[in-house]
């Protein structure tokens, strides 16, 4: 399994969307405009009540950025562009009329954080332990940040953002909110998982397209403040300090 892709099956009135690169589930401009593109096809779909977003492969659920397409940034104009791939999908999960539930089956850094971030409920294996490296590149995790803070709060997303050579374990994401429940193999993640949206998909979605709103009430301005974020990402990653840093990712 080589090929990048983006797909997504209804089952039982759920849409699984996968998303797959063969470098760690790392995410290029084009697997992160199909992923928006794919959520946001599966909001307006009335064969779907209920959306789980996953990846594929075991133990790496997103690496974030592709650091190959970062270092071939030469313009912030460039650079913004690249950054606003992760605010496109974050905003689609955000406008999606329906839940989202996350499942997490392995180590996720980065832009995958904020992915997770983004769920509306959100589950892990015991090997999906996060970071936030943007700071020891020269950079900042300006784009996923609000999506983040509003699910762990601000205490917990500065310690990830400064600590940002160390994973936190997937138990200390559960205690801060970020993960519901924690499943020894992906075995039991994917039964729960399951469970988990086919029961939601036989409620009454009216309800749950309602509900949905009331989780995401007052973010409107994401629409505009993501891409401002994705400025100043996209302005840092031109620094002598970053394009070094990453040379070392060759």
């Amino acid at each position: 399994m080589n090929t990048p892709y983006v797909t997504l099956t209804i089952k039982n009135s759920v849409g699984y969307i996968e998303f797959f690169h063969p470098n760690r589930n790392s995410m290029p401009s084009d697997i992160l405009f199909k992923l928006a593109e794919t959520i946001t096809a599966a909001g307006t779909n009335n064969a779907i009540n209920v959306v789980v977003l996953q990846s594929g492969g075991d133990r790496t659920f997103c690496a974030g950025a592709s650091f190959h397409e970062v270092m071939a940034v030469t313009t912030s104009e460039e650079g913004k562009a690249f950054f606003s791939g992760f605010a496109h999908v974050i905003n689609a999960m955000r406008r999606c009329p329906k839940l989202i539930i996350g499942r997490v089956q392995g180590k996720t850094v980065g832009g995958g954080v904020g992915l997770a971030a983004a769920t509306d409920y959100c589950l892990a294996s015991k090997h999906a332990a996060i970071r936030l490296s943007e700071l020891s590149i020269g950079i900042g995790p300006f784009v996923i940040e609000p999506a983040v803070t509003r699910k762990i709060g601000l205490s917990a997303m500065s310690q990830l953002t400064i600590d940002a050579e160390t994973f936190f374990s997937a138990e200390w994401a559960k205690s801060k909110g970020l993960y519901a429940e924690v499943f020894e193999t992906k075995e039991a993640l994917d039964v729960a998982t399951t469970v988990l949206a086919e029961k939601l998909s036989s409620y009454n979605p009216e309800a749950l397209k309602q509900m949905k709103a009331v989780f995401w009430e007052g973010t409107q301005h994401w629409d505009t403040l993501l891409l401002e974020r994705a400025e100043i990402s996209g302005t840092l990653v031109l620094s002598d300090f970053t394009k070094n840093t990453l040379k070392r990712f060759r």
